[in-house]
């Protein structure tokens, strides 16, 4: 069994809960682990005792100040949810609770025996997984659609195939976060939609309240676990940016088991939610940031055989939220972009991350084996907001970089939708190439469609790739198709229609009242020396018209509109965050003790 650590206080970047917390190491409100319907095969903390009366007492009090808190707030402005400043229509604060985003009430055991449509690829044995954001209990307040993956749980959408049959499961996955609410039965932990103007700072208050009289406890971490997944070293890892990644193990049928926070020994209270691993080292990166303490942002390096090395704190002059990075075969991409965290802004009745476009957005350039920052080099870009990156590389003097480029970026959208305003900010394909020698940068739009999601071939992280493919999103924000781009072709910009040209090569659309998620890329041999594109895509489908989901699978080489199989599941898939899939070879090498 792996370590479940016991270090200091957490913090939650994402939900701002900390960041006037005290350290709480009190460890007589850990959980003992029941309630709610979770799989009793899910491993929890050691010594886990039921909360002391004066802990229920407090409770109780915290409660009745929550309730006045909520009346007290009830009618203040709520960014998003009413006009904004160009007159446009309201937005629905609801929107993220419904149709496709909706949230399962429950967890479901293995399922087997699913009916296939088509042949599933041999090279499709083992696990595919996507990471879902889950309110386990009705939201107190206000909900955003962020408190998925900042504040609230993580289910886990699994699809076991063997032989080409399958077999899917969700689970969530057992935080210390969940196990606490599990037992008081009710959200408790303030979430990301809570936190603007001074109805933040009430809130934040009442979360620190709850911590200092032992209500809630965040000495092991409050992280969700929810926003990715990655393997390595033999193990799957549940990612969260404000925690220590949680292990999962892959039962043999197909079930998923939290086995507890992986520390890696020395590993910060936190970790990134986009590791990259070098496909040719075997090596691991990644970094976290900070808020109200310096440094911002660190980077960290693991070995082939998971052992952290020394981290490398580097200076950014501001805190911003930074979601993803880069690595080429030789430099780290960092993303210090125009998206800021402060708490003053709840003084001046904004959210607490705020767009501020007067703030110059920057990629820095750090040599990957680098001992210190001395050598990063920043270049200087417009200003935008990058959530997430599709690949880099090395070409001459220059170092490319290839992600998904906001122009602005509204977080009041997140908790009461309005079409407009994502039309303002919806995230588009660019390519940007930071020169070594002149030490300018430059930005070129590659597609006018809205692609977030990308995905590649994972066996060119680093490397320059041809291919790429990205999830097209329509203007209510769901995903209605996969268009596959091949980067060597120059882009056609004067049209928005979804249709082949330019250097989109292949698109693959769902459906009327289908909506998918992020298309995961599976090489059909994991050898170089095939084709690139030579392999399949995967994702979960929702049919609003049939109110089901399935598991589709596409030839990514063809993009031929029949999938090459469809796997009809039993229950319905929300719209989720991230995938993986972990081959069978890799399933029966899972290992989860923590590197001495």
């Amino acid at each position: 069994m792996g370590k479940l650590s016991d270090g200091p206080a957490s913090s939650v970047p994402q939900s701002a809960a900390t960041f006037f917390s005290p350290n709480n190491n009190n460890k007589q409100q850990q959980l003992n682990g029941s309630g709610g319907g979770l799989s009793s095969k899910t491993t929890t903390s050691k010594n886990l005792n039921k909360f002391p009366f004066g802990a229920s007492a407090a409770a109780l009090l915290c409660d009745y100040l929550e309730k006045i808190l909520v009346w007290m707030f009830a009618d203040s402005e709520d960014p998003g949810a009413g006009p904004h400043a160009a007159g446009k229509p309201a937005g629905d604060p609801h929107y993220f609770l419904t149709g496709s985003f909706g949230p399962v009430a429950s967890e479901t055991d293995p399922a087997s025996g699913l009916t296939v449509s088509g042949s599933i690829p041999e090279c499709l044995n083992g696990e595919f997984v996507q990471v879902a954001p889950n309110p386990r209990f009705s939201p107190v307040s206000k909900y955003h659609w962020y408190d998925g993956f900042q504040s609230l749980f993580t289910l886990l959408h699994g699809l076991n195939i063997k032989d080409g049959k399958a077999t899917y499961v969700a689970r969530f996955v057992k935080t210390s976060k969940l196990q606490q609410e599990e037992y008081y039965g009710a959200a408790k932990f303030v979430k990301a939609g809570d936190i603007y103007g001074k109805k933040g700072i009430a809130f934040v208050l009442l979360h620190n309240l709850r911590i200092m009289l032992g209500v809630l406890d965040s000495s092991n971490g409050l992280g969700t676990a929810n926003t990715a997944l990655v393997y390595h070293n033999n193990k799957l890892l549940a990612l969260h940016e404000g925690d220590k990644p949680y292990i999962i193990k892959v039962l043999e049928d197909g079930d998923l088991e939290t086995i507890g926070r992986e520390d890696y020994g020395t590993l910060a209270d936190r970790f990134t939610a986009h590791p990259k691993i070098d496909p040719v080292t075997g090596e691991m990166f990644g970094f976290y940031w900070k808020q109200m303490e310096l440094p911002y942002l660190t980077y960290q390096m693991f070995s082939k055989e998971g052992v952290l090395l020394e981290p490398v704190p580097i200076t950014i002059p501001e805190c911003v939220f930074i979601h993803d990075f880069a690595i080429t075969e030789n430099y780290a991409i960092f993303l210090d972009l125009s998206l800021m965290m402060n708490t003053k802004f709840l003084t001046e009745g904004k959210n607490v991350f705020t767009f501020d476009p007067s703030k110059e957005a920057r990629l820095g350039l750090l040599p990957r084996y680098a001992k210190n920052e001395s050598q990063i080099r920043w270049f200087t870009i417009p200003p935008c907001m990058i959530f997430h990156t599709v690949n880099a590389w090395e070409e001459g003097d220059e170092v490319v970089l290839i992600a998904c480029r906001m122009p602005t970026y509204d977080f009041a959208l997140y908790a009461a939708f309005n079409e407009d305003k994502y039309e303002d900010s919806r995230p588009q394909l660019y390519e940007f190439k930071m020169n070594l020698k002149t030490s300018e940068a430059t930005q070129r739009l590659l597609s006018t469609l809205t692609i977030e999601f990308p995905r590649i071939n994972d066996n060119y992280i680093g490397r320059k790739q041809r291919y790429a493919y990205g999830s097209i999103f329509d203007k209510k924000m769901t995903i209605v198709g996969v268009a596959k781009f091949d980067l060597a072709l120059e882009p056609e910009l004067n049209t928005r229609d979804l249709k082949i040209g330019g250097n989109i090569i292949g698109l693959f659309v769902h459906g009327d009242g289908r909506r998918g998620s992020e298309p995961l890329f599976i090489p059909r041999v994991v050898d170089k020396e095939i084709p690139e594109d030579d392999g399949y895509l995967i994702c979960f489908v929702y049919d609003e018209n049939k109110g089901k989901s399935e598991t589709v699978i596409i030839d990514a080489k063809t993009m031929a509109s029949e999938p090459v199989a469809v796997v009809t599941l039993p229950t319905r898939v929300p719209v989720g965050f991230h995938s993986i899939f972990v081959s069978q070879e890799q399933l029966n090498k899972q290992r989860y003790n923590s590197p001495k």
